[in-house]
């Protein structure tokens, strides 16, 4: 929000907005709550994109893995929020006789902590790559990832292998189970409204964090590296130590979403973990504008919700126009996504919201200066 503003219209901005946002799920939902689901899994994706934004934007690192510690958190919450563990091994049984039910305000911080150590993991053998050799590494290691949770069904049934976990709890904020409607002075509240809620709150906790981030002094040194590591070296820098915090940070939210996604649906398989997740969160931070947190979240909101629209739209349309469907809704979806990116990589590299730096630059203007003119 531009800081010119005078203070009362930025609170009154900040006042409409929050009520847009408190009463858009009741808004969508009139055309049917899976139009809120969508909207849930947008914020998840926001999520993910503002931690991808981290290595990718602000450090400058490219990471095609980003998806494996979406997976570290979902199958942590997985592994601590339902009967499989018990269920398999018998000594977890005896340790807890009624099950394994842990809150999710444990798993959550187990969970960004569990994928950050996986982040760090990743990060220290890579210090010394860059471009096209990093990307190559942190996407064979999201592969493997997938490959080891595709895998961990024996000996030891740890993963239960490509059939999943199932029967994972939903949610419990102080005796409210988020996972069934609820009933409030006779006014009912869907699931998907309850966990919009919840995702909008973390999803805003993210958000101001990451700004924070980036004012930092870990922020500027971040970007220090991004534009010249040998030069913020040479001043002092400790381009180890950062490198590995921004894999670090961004990994942390990635196993938050991943803990969310999984009591939001309640069953976790590999499937859901492949390349393609990774590209689309990579897709997300560059079509937004990297670097820029508002840009990133449109970013988000646009591949994670627009798609799914035209999921539910496309066959539709073409029974209205044709009286037959000739693309499948699935395949459509998917040649639009593309030419869409081609497109705005074609007119707007620097992304449809970019950092107002980084947009004077491409256009060769240098940050904080004037156009240089043209020799008459």
């Amino acid at each position: 929000m531009p800081e010119r503003w005078p203070r009362f219209l930025r609170a009154a901005a900040i006042v409409a907005i929050a009520l847009a946002l408190a009463i858009l799920p009741f808004v969508v939902g009139t055309q049917g709550n899976a139009w809120v689901r969508i909207i849930d899994f947008a914020l998840l994706y926001v999520m993910l994109a503002l931690g991808l934004n981290i290595v990718v934007g602000y450090a400058g690192l490219l990471d095609l893995g980003y998806i494996a510690f979406y997976a570290v958190g979902a199958y942590l919450y997985a592994l601590l929020a339902s009967p499989h563990l018990t269920d398999n091994f018998e000594f977890i049984q005896t340790l807890f006789p009624d099950g394994l039910h842990h809150s999710i305000w444990l798993i959550l911080p187990l969970g960004a902590g569990l994928a950050a150590l996986f982040g760090i993991a990743l990060g220290a053998p890579t210090l010394r790559l860059r471009g096209d050799y990093l990307a190559i590494v942190t996407l064979g290691f999201g592969e493997i990832v997938r490959i080891f949770l595709n895998n961990l069904n024996a000996p030891l049934n740890v993963t239960n292998g490509p059939q999943g976990i199932g029967n994972i709890e939903p949610i419990r904020l102080g005796g409210i189970n988020l996972g069934r409607t609820q009933t409030w002075s006779g006014f009912e509240i869907p699931s998907v409204y309850l966990y919009y809620y919840l995702f909008l709150a973390i999803a805003i906790a993210i958000i101001v964090l990451t700004v924070r981030l980036q004012d930092s002094r870990l922020g500027r040194a971040w970007m220090a590296i991004r534009e010249d590591e040998l030069a913020a070296q040479s001043m002092g820098i400790n381009t180890r130590d950062v490198k590995l915090l921004a894999f670090a940070l961004g990994a942390s939210f990635g196993g938050v979403a991943g803990a969310l996604f999984a009591a939001f649906q309640g069953f976790v398989s590999p499937e859901s973990f492949n390349l393609m997740e990774s590209v689309v969160i990579v897709s997300m931070v560059v079509l937004g504008g990297m670097g820029h947190v508002p840009g990133v979240i449109l970013g988000a909101l646009l591949l994670a919700g627009l798609p799914e629209a035209l999921r539910h739209v496309a066959g539709p349309i073409q029974q209205g126009l044709f009286g037959h469907e000739l693309i499948a809704p699935e395949a459509l979806r998917m040649l639009l996504f593309g030419t869409a990116m081609v497109v705005v990589m074609l007119y707007r590299p620097q992304g449809l919201w970019p950092a107002p730096s980084t947009g004077r630059r491409m256009h060769g203007v240098p940050p904080g200066g004037q156009a240089p003119r043209s020799p008459r």
